[in-house]
C-alpha cells in the first residue's frame, strides 16, 4: 500500500468529521429536537409507562378492567412470590422455545448479518449511477411488505399447490409424492433465514451505504496513486472506515437475540414445525391468548421478563467484548 501513514490520516479525518457533525447538530438543535419529539413520545408511552406491569411476574392477576384502572388492579392483585418463575423452570415447552430462539437467532447472525455489509459494498462499487439507484430500490422494496404478505408469497411458491412444486413435478414426479416443504422440520429454519435475508437485507444496506459515502475520497485517490486495486481499497479503506458502524450494529443484534422476529415466525410456522420453530415470543402468545385455560398474565410476564434480562446480559456482554478489542461500543 505504500509508505504513507494511512492510519494517522484516517484518525485525523475521523476527528475532523466528528467536530463538524457536533457543530452542525448544535447549529440546528431546535430542528433536531422537534424531529425527536414524536420518537421520544412513542418510547415513553410504549416503553416506560408499561414498566409497572413487570410486577405481574410476582402476582396473580385477573384481567378485569373497570373504573379503578389497570394500576389499581395491579396493586390489589394477590402476590404469589416466585411461583411463576418456578413453573417456568419446570415447563419443557418453554425450554424448547428458548433453544429454538437461540438457534434461529444465531443462524440469522451468522448468515444474515454479513449480507447487508457485503451488498452495500457491491452496490457502492457499481459504476453506473442509474443502475445503482434501480438496484437499491429493488433490494429495499421487500422491507415495506408485511410478513403477512411475504407468508402468502411463500405459501404460493412452496405450498402444495405452489409454483415450485408444479415445476419440480414436471421434471421429477417422484420428488413431489410426499411434498411437505412448509411443514418439514429440516427445511423450516433455512426458510426463515432465507426469507429474512430477502426481506430485510436490502434495507440493512442503507446505513452502510451512508457510512461508505462519508469516506474521504482523498484516501482512495492516495491508494490509487500508490497502486492499490479495487479489492485492496475495499479491504484497507472501505471496511476499516465502516468498522465502527459494523460493530455497533453487531452489538445491537446480539442484544436482540432473544427476539427472533415474532411476525415472521407467527405467519410462517404451524403445529408440525413447533419443535424447531416455536420461539419465546410465539410461546408467550400461545400461552396467553390461545390457551384453553384462563389467561395467566403473571406467567407470561415472567417469561417475557426472563427473555428481556437475557437480552440485557447479551447486550452488555457484547459491548464489553467490543471494548476489549479496542472499539468504542455503544455505551
Amino acid at each position: 500500500m505504500g509508505n504513507f501513514d494511512l492510519e494517522a490520516i484516517q484518525k485525523a479525518q475521523k476527528a475532523k468529521n466528528r467536530k463538524s457533525i457536533i457543530k452542525r447538530i448544535w447549529r440546528y438543535k431546535w430542528i433536531y429536537l422537534f424531529m425527536l419529539l414524536p420518537g421520544l413520545a412513542v418510547i415513553i408511552i410504549f416503553r416506560y409507562l408499561p414498566l409497572p406491569g413487570i410486577a405481574l411476574a410476582w402476582k396473580k392477576f385477573t384481567p378485569t378492567f373497570g373504573a379503578k384502572g389497570l394500576y389499581s388492579y395491579l396493586a390489589s392483585s394477590k402476590p404469589v412470590g416466585w411461583k411463576h418463575f418456578e413453573s417456568l423452570w419446570r415447563e419443557k415447552a418453554f425450554w424448547n422455545a428458548t433453544k429454538n430462539t437461540f438457534m434461529i437467532s444465531i443462524l440469522k447472525l451468522v448468515f444474515g448479518f454479513p449480507f447487508p455489509v457485503i451488498l452495500a459494498i457491491l452496490i457502492n462499487e457499481m459504476t453506473m449511477k442509474r443502475y445503482k439507484k434501480v438496484m437499491q430500490t429493488i433490494y429495499t422494496f421487500p422491507h415495506f411488505l408485511s410478513w403477512v404478505v411475504v407468508a402468502g408469497m411463500v405459501l404460493n411458491l412452496f405450498g402444495d399447490t405452489g409454483v415450485v412444486k408444479s415445476v419440480v413435478s414436471k421434471f421429477n414426479p417422484d420428488a413431489v409424492a410426499n411434498w411437505n416443504f412448509l411443514y418439514n422440520s429440516r427445511s423450516f429454519r433455512p426458510l426463515l433465514i432465507i426469507s429474512d435475508i430477502w426481506k430485510e437485507g436490502g434495507w440493512g444496506t442503507i446505513l452502510y451505504l451512508a457510512a461508505i459515502a462519508g469516506v474521504d475520497p482523498s484516501l482512495h485517490e492516495a491508494a490509487i496513486v500508490d497502486g492499490a486495486n479495487r479489492f485492496q481499497r475495499i479491504v484497507h479503506i472501505t471496511l476499516p472506515e465502516i468498522t465502527s458502524l459494523i460493530i455497533i450494529m453487531l452489538i445491537l443484534q446480539i442484544g436482540n437475540m432473544m427476539n427472533a422476529n415474532f411476525d415472521q415466525i407467527f405467519n410462517l410456522y404451524s403445529a408440525p414445525v413447533f419443535d424447531v420453530g416455536d420461539v419465546i415470543d410465539t410461546y408467550i402468545y400461545r400461552i396467553t391468548f390461545q390457551s384453553s385455560t384462563a389467561m395467566d398474565y403473571g406467567f407470561s410476564t415472567a417469561v417475557g421478563l426472563f427473555k428481556n434480562v437475557i437480552n440485557f446480559v447479551l447486550l452488555i456482554g457484547a459491548n464489553q467484548i467490543a471494548k476489549l478489542f479496542g472499539h468504542d461500543g455503544i455505551m
